[in-house]
Order: structure tokens, then C-alpha cells, then sequence
């Protein structure tokens, strides 16, 4: 299955769904429970090399919806320029083993806009710029609205890798795991219907009242984990992208087989982690694999570019 994009320059962006299920239907080790689901996407190729300015283009399409808030986003509309900008200068940049988590996260915010149809919320690069409180948990939050009337909940996570070794992934799953943290996850909660974004995408009151309720203050927490999915995104450097010189089919072949391998890994690190986790049968996790030829690559040109955009003023 293909997704494809259109930017606002009217650049088309397709990314290839390889694999789009469950674990326990993927996984020959019986992964239990069937509330952990994979997707897996990649980007294409042309005249032997991987489509890096289509990749980019993604990233910089999305760029508004994690680091402006939708007021901004709103007094804005009509010059993409400016946008820009302002979107680059909340960007934090980070530095040491976590540089590039930006590119991370506004491929997360893409792929949950374009393949979950859900609404950005919440913009966490511009509140973790604007808002130290706001600094730790979640990198995405989301809610998408259901053909019954009702709403699900999304706190996301994301990460830019130069590998996904087995021993790499534990860092992810802690983080993970922390989001669970009681005091935590009601932060979060307060974060959503503290904020009036929630207000200016939910045009249905009565839906914006019933959301605002099920998350306010008093609500359990486990009446929330009934409705609470959880996307991992790990973005990743990928020896098998990077030296690809098979046809795209053979290629994707050999991704499907690795992120299967990987997703196994990664849920197994992850029901050993959460054993303490009250109501983890019940939350949805989706783990979603993303592989690049050239971490660093892409990181040196993200920051060139939003160096660049911040000094545009």
C-alpha cells in the first residue's frame, strides 16, 4: 500500500506502507496481548539513490504543526514564508546523542495527521520551547474522533536513531514507560484541556464538552487507559536502505522481515518493563519503523536549513 502526500508547493510525497497489523498476527514467538500493532513505513527510491529531497520535503511541510500553536498557525495563513521562520525559531535543536529528535518528532506529527487522521492538539515542540513545565512526557499529543461519536486519546514517542541494535531500544521503551508515571500521564491529561487549540479543532461542542470531561482532573486514570493509544515512532538509520541495490520490491522484502525481528524485540522489552503498568492489556501501543539511509546526513542539512530560516528576520 502507498501513501502519498501533497505538500503546500505542491510537491507529491509517497511513502510506502510495507507492513500495517498486529503483532500477534506478524509474529511467529506468540505475542500476547493483541493490543501492540506495527506499522512500517519507507521512503522510495530514484535512479538508485533514496529519495532524500522527498523526505525533507515531508518534514518541512509538517514543521508548523509541532512547533507553532494553531492561533499562530491561523494569523499566518497566506504566508508560508513567515511560517517557516517562526516555525524554526522554536525549534530547540538538541545536541549530544539526542540531535535530530526534532526530525523525529515532526515525522510523527506527519504520520499520525496523514495516516491516523488525527488532530494536533497539542504542539509539544513549541510548548517544550515556551513552557518548561510542559518540557517532559510526551513528544506528540493527538486525539482522533471515531465513526461512533466517541474520541481516542494519543501520547506519542519519538526517536532518531543511528541504528535500532536490540540494546538501543531500551531507551525508547523507558521513556515509554515513564509517560505512565500516575502524576505524569495527568499532566498530560491537563495539558489537553488546559489549551485552547483543543478548542479551535473541535467544532462539535457537545464532542469538545465530552472530551474535556473524560479528561478533566477528576476522571480515573483507568476510565483513560481504555481509550489511550500509544505510536512509537523510532526513526532510524538502516544498513539495508543505505546500500540498497536491489529493485524496491526485494527491498521492502528485506525491511518487512528486519521490522518484524525488531517489533518482536521491542514489545518483548517492553511487556518486561511494564509488568508493574496497571491496565496495560488495555492501552494500544503501535510501534511505527521509519528507516534512512544517513543519520547524520540528514541532521547537518535540518540544521543548516534552520539556521538559516531562524535568521531570515
Amino acid at each position: 500500500m502507498t501513501s502519498t502526500y501533497t505538500t503546500h508547493a505542491g510537491t507529491i510525497v509517497t511513502f510506502d506502507v510495507v507492513v500495517d497489523d498486529t503483532l500477534q498476527n506478524l509474529s511467529t514467538n506468540n505475542i500476547d496481548p493483541n493490543n501492540k500493532s506495527l506499522l512500517s513505513l519507507v521512503n522510495g527510491f530514484e535512479s538508485g539513490k533514496w529519495r532524500r529531497q522527498q523526505f525533507e520535503h515531508f518534514i518541512w511541510n509538517n514543521i508548523k504543526d509541532t512547533a507553532l500553536s494553531q492561533t499562530e498557525k491561523e494569523a499566518l495563513i497566506g504566508n508560508e514564508q513567515t511560517i517557516l521562520t517562526k516555525s524554526a525559531k522554536n525549534l530547540r535543536l538538541l545536541e549530544g546523542d539526542e540531535k535530530g529528535g526534532e526530525i523525529g518528532e515532526i515525522l510523527l506529527y506527519g504520520v499520525m495527521k496523514k495516516y491516523y487522521s488525527a488532530l494536533p492538539v497539542v504542539s509539544k515542540i513549541f510548548y517544550k520551547q515556551n513552557r518548561n513545565d510542559y518540557a517532559k512526557g510526551a513528544d506528540s499529543i493527538h486525539i482522533t474522533l471515531n465513526s461512533d461519536g466517541g474520541f481516542s486519546l494519543w501520547l506519542g514517542e519519538a526517536k532518531f536513531y543511528n541504528s535500532i541494535k536490540d540494546a538501543r531500544l531500551d531507551s525508547i521503551v523507558e521513556s515509554v514507560h515513564n509517560m505512565f508515571i500516575d502524576d505524569k500521564l495527568r499532566k498530560e491529561l491537563n495539558i489537553v484541556t488546559s489549551l485552547k487549540d483543543l478548542d479551535l479543532f473541535i467544532e462539535d461542542k457537545k464532542l469538545l464538552k465530552d472530551i474535556k470531561d473524560k479528561l478533566a482532573d477528576g476522571i480515573s486514570l483507568d476510565e483513560i487507559k481504555q481509550q489511550l493509544h500509544v505510536p512509537i515512532l523510532i526513526l532510524h538509520q538502516c544498513d539495508i536502505t543505505k546500500n540498497n541495490a536491489d529493485s524496491f520490491d526485494e527491498y521492502k522484502k528485506k525491511i518487512i522481515k528486519e521490522h518484524i525481528k525488531k517489533a518482536e524485540v521491542f514489545m518483548k522489552k517492553q511487556d518486561s518493563k511494564f509488568s508493574s503498568v496497571y491496565m496495560y492489556k488495555e492501552i494500544k501501543f503501535h510501534l511505527i519503523l521509519f528507516p534512512v539511509p544517513d543519520k547524520l546526513e540528514l541532521v547537518n542539512r535540518f540544521y543548516t536549513k534552520a539556521i538559516f530560516e531562524r535568521d531570515e528576520d
